[in-house]
């Protein structure tokens, strides 16, 4: 298998054009607006103004911003994945791979070399940038092998489908910059040029978002391992265990997730009572704790001008951008207006948040596809279950 020396690997996005240079393509752009558009962008203005004011009558949590010097991992395993020493075999993968629906084929070498990406369905996107397929010189690897070529990643990623260019483009600046951690991202957005990060910003911007995780309340979870690419795995024959506080995301079908496919998508496990405490706190700002999200993400969390969108993104990954942002990893602009946000809430408040917006659908508020407690880990189990385990 061939993995990243730099071994964690989760976030994702790189360069773009100064602050000034984007003021005035906006002021000209005004411009020759119609009158509705012009309203609409009226509109657009009046929120993001209402959600700095919202922000500054928050109290700012002063925590320094870390430098990629200082920046580790957080010691919270459940949420930031660090690979097992033992890995179990969970199935042998020799000769070609095949899944559902493609009529191509990859040895498993294929599929884990990740500068160069497997693309089951091709006919479903447009052509890929040779950075997002191929990676570039310097390290950067195919962007699609971290969040596939339909640009909705695994949970140790970020979920880039129908992101705007805008602000993915800000985030890979950020990772430049120093001013957003994410170890493999720092590396490669160091060496990305201006033109390979225009191209891929643009690519997954077009990508289609859909539901990848339904979110399901229960007790107990499988127990689990983390493989050698960071994916969280069930653990064969190891039965289940209590959730306790914590998110688990597993895949759907474990033999898919390995091949990489764009189609079969994950469980996000949260312990019961997460998705009522979270839309608490998501809808009311939590008796003062914070602001309510709508008034910068917009009022399906779909995202609003460079706002992003966040409804329907991986639990385990909106968890983790919450903690970043109160311990300083994340400080570029964005981050700074985050901060005050984030200044009040407890990992457990952080937790039901992601829980709740990650129940959402991409374009609704509410998702039709939260599944019932347990039914999923039934079966899970049952896949876990006669597996070998080697060291």
């Amino acid at each position: 298998m061939k993995i990243s020396k730099t071994g964690n690997q989760f976030d994702s996005t790189d360069c773009g054009k100064s602050a000034r240079q984007t003021g005035e393509q906006t002021s000209r752009q005004f411009t020759r607006l119609t009158p509705n558009s012009a309203r609409k962008s009226v509109a657009i203005s009046a929120r993001i103004f209402l959600c700095a004011l919202g922000l500054a009558l928050l109290p700012v949590l002063r925590t320094a911003a870390q430098s990629a010097e200082q920046w580790k991992l957080p010691d919270i395993p459940w949420a930031f994945p660090i690979r097992d020493k033992v890995q179990p075999v969970i199935d042998e993968r020799s000769g070609a791979q095949h899944v559902p629906g493609s009529a191509k084929s990859y040895t498993q070498d294929q599929i884990d070399d990740i500068a160069n990406p497997p693309d089951w369905f091709p006919d479903e996107h447009a052509p890929m940038p040779r950075v997002v397929a191929h990676g570039a010189a310097g390290g950067v690897l195919g962007c699609a092998s971290c969040h596939l070529a339909s640009g909705l990643g695994h949970p140790e990623s970020a979920n880039l489908a129908g992101v705007s260019a805008a602000y993915i483009l800000r985030q890979l600046s950020d990772f430049k910059a120093g001013n957003r951690m994410g170890e493999a991202m720092n590396d490669m957005a160091r060496n990305l040029t201006e033109e390979d990060a225009r191209q891929a910003s643009e690519w997954f911007s077009a990508l289609k978002p859909k539901v990848w995780q339904p979110v399901v309340e229960t007790d107990r979870v499988p127990k689990t391992f983390i493989n050698e690419h960071l994916m969280r795995m069930p653990l064969p024959g190891g039965g289940d265990e209590p959730i306790g506080n914590r998110i688990i995301e597993l895949p759907h079908d474990v033999a898919r997730a390995e091949s990489r496919d764009p189609h079969s998508g994950f469980i996000a496990y949260v312990p019961k009572g997460s998705l009522a405490k979270g839309k608490e706190f998501v809808t009311t700002g939590g008796n003062g704790k914070t602001i309510q999200c709508a008034i910068c993400h917009g009022p399906t969390l779909n995202g609003l001008a460079e706002v992003p969108a966040i409804a329907g993104h991986s639990p385990m990954y909106l968890f983790r951008q919450l903690y970043y942002f109160k311990d300083g990893s994340r400080h570029g602009a964005m981050g700074a207006l985050m901060k005050g946000v984030v200044a009040q809430m407890t990992q457990d408040d952080m937790l039901a948040i992601a829980a709740y917006v990650g129940s959402l659908a991409p374009g609704s508020e509410e998702s039709s596809s939260i599944a019932r407690a347990g039914q999923p880990l039934a079966s899970l189990a049952v896949r876990a279950d006669d597996r070998k385990v080697s060291k």
